[in-house]
């Protein structure tokens, strides 16, 4: 047996070198200039993003052992699926400011590393509680089940940006124009610089992830109180969102019943946290538990979709 590899500051520079390199490459080559990204593209760059986290795992295995391979996946798993509802509410988001599509994919990547400093900040405070604090996992088992069944109940409210703090605070600090200016954040109007539209989006969007965040990052910790493993399989699953938003955000009214799947998601992980100390559930069964949940949701979704396209077919065209 392999002896295991010690996580090192070397080995976070190298994996943040690497995720720069990749974002760099993504903007700077394949997205230099403001277009419409096709689904076809998104699910190949969702494919892409999927497969390097699984390279990763793999790589995990010989250095870190199986366990922590299997740590990594299915935190990757929880926390992409707990970001579909971030996608369905980002499409909100650009529908209410009326961003053409060939600026979003810019929005998204500013966002994106917005979401990665964000939660590393929040990884890194939450596991220093865990490891001062032992009933934190405790607390963070109770929050989430309350916070599956708040989901259960919520409304899917519309975009209220009045209600924002930090967009009320952007306009009240600074300029804003109603007009975009191409792909700009920051224009100048009348001599003065002045907020696009776009600036406001961006804020919108980081604002939409801190919350989703509040529940997905206490979620990983269910799964394991490694920083290495919570922070990569975060980040993997953040790079997969942007891709996965143009494959999805205008299919996302057909999973229907997706919302209740995340919902028995985050009440298995909080009560999994909440016992951990009397019964321990295994990674092995969590990831199978939570595969089951996100598949029956999806299928039932599907399976219901289809029945109402059969029930209702599309009225014929009138004769000319």
């Amino acid at each position: 047996m392999l002896a295991i590899v010690e996580i090192t500051p070397w080995h976070w520079a190298g994996f943040l070198v690497l995720i720069l390199f990749l974002l760099a490459l993504d903007l700077g080559v394949f997205h230099r200039e403001a277009r419409e990204i096709s689904c076809k593209e998104a699910l190949a760059w969702t494919t892409v993003w999927f497969t390097l986290a699984m390279i990763f795992a793999s790589c995990l295995v010989p250095l870190r052992g199986e366990e922590e391979a299997l740590e990594f996946i299915t935190g990757y798993i929880i926390e992409l699926s707990l970001s579909m509802d971030n996608v369905f509410v980002i499409a909100l988001i650009f529908g209410y400011f009326r961003i053409p599509p060939k600026y979003q994919h810019r929005v998204l990547f500013w966002g994106i590393l917005g979401a990665l400093v964000m939660r590393g900040i929040m990884i890194v405070a939450g596991a220093e509680l865990v490891e001062m604090f032992k009933g934190t996992l405790v607390v963070f088992g109770l929050f989430l089940i309350v916070s599956g069944f708040k989901m259960l109940g919520a409304d899917e409210d519309g975009v209220e940006p009045e209600k924002n703090p930090f967009i009320r605070f952007a306009k009240k600090r600074f300029s804003v124009t109603d007009k975009l200016c191409g792909q700009s954040f920051i224009a100048m109007v009348e001599g003065k610089k002045v907020l696009t539209p776009l600036a406001l989006v961006l804020i919108m969007v980081e604002t939409t992830d801190l919350i989703f965040a509040v529940d997905s990052i206490p979620a990983i910790f269910g799964v394991t109180q490694k920083k290495f493993i919570i922070f990569t399989s975060n980040v993997f699953a953040i790079l997969g969102l942007r891709s996965l938003y143009f494959a999805l955000a205008g299919v996302m009214q057909i999973f229907r019943y997706l919302k209740y799947g995340l919902c028995l998601v985050l009440v298995f992980i909080g009560v999994k946290m909440v016992i951990m100390h009397w019964f321990k559930i295994s990674t092995e069964v969590s990831l199978c538990a939570v595969g089951v949940i996100l598949l029956t949701s999806v299928g039932l979704s599907i399976r219901a979709s289809r029945k109402d396209t059969e029930q209702d077919p599309p009225a014929p065209e009138e004769a000319a």
